[in-house]
């Protein structure tokens, strides 16, 4: 599947630059990223750069 939408995890904001774009994707559920030229699976990547992402407090 591509999609092509505003790439942003809920609370933050939409992405704009590469780095945004992979540190999103590294948190996200997504399996792999196309980005440019370059093509990303997650699994192929440095855990370290993992967190886990906590939905931020409902007001």
């Amino acid at each position: 599947m591509i999609v092509n939408t505003s790439f942003n995890v809920r609370g933050e904001p939409i992405v704009c630059s590469p780095a945004d774009t992979v540190r999103c994707f590294m948190v996200t559920d997504l399996d792999c990223l196309a980005i440019g030229n370059c093509f990303l699976r997650k699994e192929e990547q440095d855990a370290s750069l993992m967190h886990e992402y906590v939905d931020p407090p409902v007001a």
